[in-house]
């Protein structure tokens, strides 16, 4: 099976339409979360998103943004920018952003695989290095959980009692890249695919995953997209400018 895995997605459609262009062929998709917040086009993501698949755990910013959790863990442009999308979404898909199921879930019977937000153990918890995935690879919903979450592509695998960091190594920023991961039998996976609308580490293209699970093959996509005019939405609908600068940081 050929598995398209996507992930905060963070209302940002001038990112999510040039992956759209982008995508490799597959026969579904999993969408792991955070489809809202930071971005200025939430209800257009939500349903471009849902043309997709109908696989998706819920991430934090969608539990904030539907009313379902508070703002207290956020930080004042987060929450700000969480405000403006509940005023903003429609009540069709405010009620879907609420119903979403919390992670992780098993979306395939046939594999032995996990999707969720953030940690196996905790739908909010940020995995961002080795440290953070050791007990989650000790306890794994899975052979293989798909996370995202910490917008950080990569992840994690524990092989014979070591744990070991996946960090792709893409080269020019500017041009579309995708970098081949082999997945070892035997051994414990945490895969992030990254963020399509707000990656966060230092390369501003929108990223995904392809997985394949015949091959045992993990595909890591980079796509550069028209940051310009998702800064330009941003600021014309009055959200912090901040959210706009750091798109084209990375960060």
């Amino acid at each position: 099976m050929r598995v398209l895995v996507i992930s905060d997605i963070h209302a940002n459609i001038h990112a999510l339409n040039a992956c759209i262009e982008a995508f490799p062929a597959r026969d579904v998709t999993w969408n792991l979360g955070d489809l809202v917040g930071y971005g200025a086009s939430p209800n257009e993501v939500i349903t471009r998103s849902r043309e997709l698949g109908n696989v998706f755990v819920r991430g934090n910013h969608d539990k904030a943004c539907s009313g379902l959790s508070d703002l207290d863990g956020f930080n004042p442009i987060a929450a700000l920018a969480a405000l403006w999308t509940q005023k903003n979404l429609t009540l069709h898909n405010l009620e879907w952003l609420k119903a979403l199921q919390q992670g992780p879930i098993q979306p395939e019977a046939k594999l032995n695989v996990a999707c969720v937000h953030g940690s196996p153990l905790d739908e909010d918890e940020y995995v961002i290095n080795i440290h953070d995935a050791s007990e989650p690879l000790m306890h794994p919903a899975a052979a293989r959980t798909f996370f995202g979450h910490t917008h950080l592509q990569g992840g994690f695998f524990a092989e014979e009692g070591s744990t070991h960091a996946i960090r792709p190594a893409f080269g020019n920023p500017k041009l579309p890249q995708k970098i081949e991961f082999r997945l070892e039998e035997g051994a414990i996976y945490m895969i992030n695919p990254g963020s399509i609308g707000q990656p966060r580490d230092g390369d501003p293209r929108a990223g995904f995953v392809l997985y394949d699970s015949e091959a045992n093959l993990v595909i890591f996509y980079r796509v550069p997209y028209d940051i310009a005019a998702a800064q330009k939405d941003i600021r014309d609908t009055g959200l912090p400018a901040r959210l706009a600068i750091r798109l084209a940081e990375g960060r």
